[in-house]
């Protein structure tokens, strides 16, 4: 349980409140979960995250301030962005706090990142999209907004409660996913497959289905070859012509 747990970051996307920060700290260690990680500049009361983290002020202590999403998702095999709305231009599909607990179980090496947005507004479409998944906490549709860090113990009670292990493979990061993506789109480009702005979007597919799925390197590297070759295979039909 706890090599698992070492594995998943917690990232908030520009909080806005200090006092948030420190019950998220503590919903995290109550799960057992310490890493955690703060996008944006802005500073933070001290005090305020202290007075509410109670003895979990040692996890906002250690954590590590980030200016953009991307960079602090670049390194994860796997990230998820919590939200509650779905639409245009976001992920095709989500999955529930217990399908992620599973996700991970069957994920054996890599670091995890599980992203939260503002309190006010969430994450935007555009940084949901630097996620490989989208994960959505069931609410009543009344009321469905949770706070930061009720969302957090949600999600992390998911993962610390799920005693389902997996054997296990070794996942592509998130750096590995976009080369496997470049190496599609390109070759798509060469037989001349995209109208329009099909393009974009057809990237956001094959993303969000990659690692939904949870290729491995192994299948990354035949995903590759397979479109080099069809791109090949245009091109050698172009000059027997």
């Amino acid at each position: 349980m706890k090599n698992k747990l070492d594995r998943i970051h917690i990232v908030l996307v520009e909080p806005q409140s200090s006092e948030n920060i420190g019950s998220v700290c503590r919903a995290m260690k109550t799960m057992g979960i310490s890493k955690l990680e703060i996008v944006g500049e802005k500073i933070y009361d001290r005090a305020g995250i202290k007075n509410l983290s109670v003895h979990a002020f040692d996890i906002y202590e250690k954590s590590i301030r980030y200016k953009n999403l991307k960079t602090a998702l670049l390194n994860s095999v796997l990230t998820a962005g919590a939200t509650r709305r779905s639409g245009k231009k976001r992920k095709y599909i989500s999955i529930y706090p217990e399908e992620l607990a599973v996700k991970i179980n069957n994920i054996s090496k890599g670091e995890i990142s599980i992203v939260f947005g503002r309190e006010s507004s969430g994450l935007t479409a555009r940084e949901l999209s630097e996620c490989n998944i989208a994960v959505n906490i069931p609410s009543s549709a009344e009321f469905p907004s949770l706070n930061l860090a009720q969302a957090v113990q949600v999600i992390t009670y998911s993962i610390f409660r799920s005693d389902h292990y997996g054997k296990g493979y070794k996942p592509v990061n998130s750096e590995r996913m976009e080369q496997v993506i470049e190496t599609i789109t390109s070759s798509l480009d060469k037989i001349k497959f995209f109208k329009l702005k099909e393009k974009e979007e057809l990237e956001q597919f094959f993303s969000d289905l990659f690692m939904r799925a949870g290729i491995s390197q192994a299948e990354s590297l035949r995903i590759e070859k397979t479109f080099r070759k069809i791109a090949g295979i245009k091109s050698q039909k172009e000059l027997n012509l």
